[in-house]
């Protein structure tokens, strides 16, 4: 595998998605040249990083020299489960009924419930003769030891290779459900979970070439999700990092919404404890860029780089000190909703980046797409194959659909929130390239002109005329009441 150079770039982030129907390329099997194949691929999925991190991942550097971002990617709720939801099925929160990590409207038991697993690109890919993996973290409340009336540990319909943990955060100590069996691991340097799944991943790889047949991988990590734990070789990296200080650093919005009316300036204490959380982030996903060169370098040694789409993402961006919110995310500020979505493979441009708005229910369709599959009706996205491959898009959606519900118990939520951690009450919201709208349930309204304050700190919503106000309403309403990618794709011109 590639040496990880310490080396820190300027800026970096918001990347996109890789490439869709683009025909499939040649490859090349012990020197003879087969007829064209299906193409493969590889998804990272990482948990709460934010555009901040990327600066500190010289392999996704890389990725973003190689493929193609988007500069507006966002996600449907910057919550774990919520989003992890929307990227499996490509369905909004109103229609996966899953909103918070647990209770009634949350959480693996909500998404099982909703029947969303019959959805989910994974049984897609499988049906089209597609072997798939999935390893790392799967979604909230999803226990490896659970049965489900099955009369052994839970595999979900469509996974071939099923290798996922359920309280992986501490990367130490904790269980894989691999196939249907559990298996234990424990605190030795080899038991570091992002480095068990890079290895698991390789072999998936292996044998997959071996089998000559297209496949799809998601690999789900844990890092940076607190507590960040990184890997122990890892662990002294970065001495004296501090957090970013942007613009909204430690400066709330003016005005300020009224659920962040109590918010106090950062203490000392409290930016130092920000600048080593900050610091061990950096650290914990060494790991992660780590897996993903080891990930890359595999597939050359195969002779599959050339038809693999390599993806990029997170599930949630987070928050540190900005708006004068400790450590968090939920909220509907570009520090939580945009994070990189990157993406190289055939038919993908190098070094290029997209404009057009996406949003994380657009990589199930896509995949699917890439696939050669027509996406299923139930879908809310749209595939981003036609961005990705330069052709020209005049009806492209002009707003991405935000919602968020306050979570009605913090009882075994990895996320519970303080107040003072950015815990506002339930919203819908809607990101256009060059504005936030938000309207929150006890209705209070914010809206901030991104293009010419791009640090959201400047509420303009009381300046808005009544027209203006009505107009963002109403596609918002749309919106948040629109199901299948026809109708949600109309709602958003």
């Amino acid at each position: 595998m590639m040496k990880r150079h310490r080396l820190l770039g300027m800026g970096a982030a918001a990347l996109l998605l890789a490439a869709c129907s683009a025909p499939a390329s040649t490859e090349a099997h012990g020197g003879t040249t087969t007829e064209a194949k299906k193409p493969n691929i590889v998804f990272v999925l990482t948990d709460d990083l934010a555009t901040d991190l990327v600066p500190y991942m010289p392999h996704v550097k890389e990725l973003q020299r190689d493929g193609t971002s988007f500069t507006d990617y966002f996600v449907t709720d910057s919550l774990c489960c919520p989003s992890r939801s929307s990227i499996l099925t490509g369905k909004f929160p109103h229609n996966t009924g899953v909103f918070t990590n647990n209770g009634d409207d949350g959480g693996y038991g909500a998404y099982n419930r909703n029947g969303n697993e019959r959805d989910c690109y994974g049984p897609a890919l499988q049906k089209a003769g597609y072997r798939t993996g999935f390893m790392g973290k799967y979604l909230n409340g999803y226990l490896p030891a659970d049965k489900h009336g099955t009369g052994k540990p839970y595999v979900p319909p469509g996974w071939d290779e099923w290798d996922v943990a359920g309280n992986g955060y501490p990367e130490f100590h904790y269980s894989l459900n691999e196939n249907g069996k559990v298996v234990p691991y424990g605190h030795d340097p080899e038991d570091y979970l992002t480095d068990v799944v890079s290895k698991k991943a390789t072999s998936f790889i292996d044998s997959a070439a071996a089998a000559e047949k297209p496949f799809v991988l998601e690999l789900a990590t844990f890092a940076p999700h607190g507590p960040a734990t990184p890997a122990p070789r890892d662990a002294e990296d970065f001495p004296g990092l501090k957090a970013p200080r942007t613009p909204a650093y430690d400066k709330p919005s003016e005005p300020a919404p009224r659920w962040q009316s109590g918010l106090k300036p950062l203490s000392e204490d409290e930016q130092r404890s920000i600048d080593q959380k900050f610091a061990k982030r950096a650290r914990s996903v060494q790991a992660v860029d780590d897996m993903i060169g080891r990930v890359r370098d595999e597939l050359k040694a195969k002779g599959l780089a050339g038809n693999t789409y390599f993806v990029f993402s997170s599930d949630n961006g987070f928050h540190m000190g900005e708006h004068r919110l400790r450590p968090g995310k939920q909220t509907a500020y570009d520090t939580d909703i945009r994070v990189p979505l990157v993406v190289a493979g055939p038919g993908v441009a190098a070094g290029k980046e997209i404009t057009q708005p996406a949003a994380n229910v657009d990589l199930s369709p896509t995949f699917q797409d890439l696939a050669g599959v027509k996406p299923g009706g139930t879908a809310d996205g749209s595939s981003l194959a036609p961005l990705l491959h330069g052709e020209e898009v005049t009806d492209w959606r002009q707003a991405v659909l935000i919602e968020h519900h306050r979570p009605a118990s913090k009882k075994d939520d990895p996320d519970a929130a303080a107040d003072d951690s950015g815990n506002p009450p339930s919203y819908e919201a809607i990101r256009t390239q060059d504005a936030l709208w938000v309207e929150y349930a006890d209705g209070e309204r914010e809206y901030y002109d991104t293009k010419s304050d791009p640090d959201e700190l400047h509420n303009r919503a009381s300046s808005l005329s009544k027209a203006q106000q009505d107009d963002l309403h109403k596609t918002l309403t749309m919106l948040q009441n629109c199901e299948g990618s026809e109708a949600c794709a109309k709602a958003a011109q």
